[in-house]
């Protein structure tokens, strides 16, 4: 599936990238980091696709920052995708929203808690986009192909899929790595979203918590599969200051060093989808 010109992601591509701040702060430190992520991906030989949220609609508190909002959140991210030539994926809570996002997100992103709403995702569609749809954490993988196949619906065959974790009683996530499986099985490419999946969703007095030690781990699991197609990663230079997801958000200057940790891993999962090559649904 080809995102841009020069990025493209399936089972004959090397896993992709998927990363950057949860939400935008500043104009500064979205530069700032998506430069020096870009440059890890690039000496690395990475896709990268920059991921930031102008607006979080879904906080936990109504006190809670959302961010600077969809038009200085576009410009913010224009800005970003004309100084360092990446392609760009956020998210829209809002159909109306659509239309003005794609003018400069190349990947527009449909939130977990929304993933069934069938008005975003016909209005996502609408815009020829690629989709990536966030899988509910209250929704069983096999489910998602009625979310994909709304999109589809709209003669949009771009559509990639995202496990994030899937709540397990009140305050936490597990990943069922069966769960990549059953979302390959939709056809569309795969996301591994490391960071969220080791949210505790309202587990630190009116914000989210999180286990950051876990990304490692779930990470190499996930790849392991040989079922994903793009990892994806909050990455902030200050998770614990950040003013959103910051227990769960990955150190910037540790990056290098998990991608490092990393690397057998996603060697593994490139050859695993490579020999998968003309049997598996997910080749796009």
């Amino acid at each position: 599936m080809e995102i841009i010109q020069a990025i493209s992601v399936g089972a004959d591509m090397p896993v992709a990238l998927i990363a950057g701040p949860c939400v935008i702060e500043s104009a500064e430190m979205a530069l700032d980091a998506g430069r020096e992520i870009r440059d890890i991906c690039r000496r690395r030989g990475i896709p990268f696709i920059y991921k930031s949220s102008y607006e979080k609609a879904n906080r936990l508190s109504g006190g809670s920052f959302r961010g600077p909002g969809l038009t200085e959140g576009l410009r913010i991210l224009e800005r970003v995708k004309e100084t360092l030539k990446v392609p760009i994926l956020t998210d829209i809570h809002q159909p109306s929203d659509a239309g003005t996002v794609s003018e400069i997100a190349d990947i527009i992103q449909i939130p977990a808690f929304l993933c069934r709403q069938t008005e975003l995702l016909e209005a996502a569609a609408d815009t020829g986009r690629v989709v990536n749809i966030k899988k509910g954490q209250f929704l069983a993988p096999d489910d998602m192909i009625h979310a994909v196949e709304k999109v589809r619906s709209r003669r949009n065959s771009r559509v990639m899929v995202t496990e994030r974790g899937t709540q397990f009683g009140h305050r936490d996530l597990v990943v069922d790595m069966r769960g990549l499986r059953a979302l390959r099985d939709t056809g569309c490419p795969v996301v591994f979203d490391a960071t969220h999946s080791v949210q505790v969703p309202g587990g630190s007095g009116g914000v989210t918590g999180g286990n950051r030690q876990f990304v490692p781990l779930l990470a190499k699991a996930a790849l392991a599969t040989g079922c994903v197609d793009v990892l994806f990663l909050e990455v902030h230079p200050d998770p614990d200051r950040a003013k959103s997801d910051a227990a769960s958000q990955w150190h910037l200057s540790k990056l290098d060093a998990l991608l490092d940790e990393l690397e057998p891993f996603l060697r593994m999962c490139d050859r695993s989808r490579g020999a998968a090559r003309g049997s598996s649904p997910t080749d796009k």
